[in-house]
């Protein structure tokens, strides 16, 4: 995969979610594999939960008006 087709993860890296991320060392053989920087999420198991409800709340705050185009 291309660096222009992974949106920037090549130099941000990626941070790993969900149970998967509790793997031991799992980010290490990940980052160490891919050869991008890893880090596991804080409290990996809720927060994309979290996260996503956030995003709701963003949604009732502004309206389906956040994902228009219009800058």
């Amino acid at each position: 995969m291309s660096a222009g087709a992974c949106g920037g993860y090549f130099e941000r890296g990626m941070v790993l979610t969900g149970g998967g991320a509790l793997l031991r060392n799992i980010d290490i053989l990940l980052a160490r594999e891919s050869g991008v920087p890893t880090i596991i999420a804080e409290e990996p198991l809720t927060c994309v939960a979290r996260g996503g409800g956030e995003a709701l709340e963003m949604i009732d705050m502004h309206g389906g008006d956040i994902f228009s185009d219009e800058i």
